[in-house]
C-alpha cells in the first residue's frame, strides 16, 4: 500500500485537475454566452437604426401628405 502523504498528494493533484477541467469548460461556455449576447445586442441595435429609419421615411411621407392636402384646401 501506498504511504498515507503520497496517496494524499496524489489524491489533491487529480482534484486540482479535475478542477482545472471543471473551470476550463465554464470559461468555455461563458465565451460562447458571451458571443451569443454581443450578436443578440448588434441585432437588436440593427433593428431598431432600420425602425428609426422607416419611421422617420414615414413621417417625411405624411408631411409631405398634408402639405399637399393644405394647398388644396387652400385653392378651394
Amino acid at each position: 500500500m501506498s504511504e498515507p502523504t503520497d496517496l494524499t498528494l496524489r489524491t489533491l493533484i487529480e482534484l486540482r485537475e479535475a478542477i482545472k477541467a471543471g473551470f476550463d469548460r465554464m470559461d468555455d461556455r461563458f465565451a460562447k454566452l458571451e458571443t451569443r449576447l454581443e450578436s443578440v445586442k448588434k441585432a437588436a441595435f440593427g433593428e431598431s437604426l432600420v425602425g428609426r429609419y422607416m419611421a422617420a421615411e414615414v413621417e417625411e411621407r405624411i408631411e409631405a401628405l398634408e402639405q399637399r392636402l393644405a394647398a388644396l384646401e387652400g385653392k378651394h
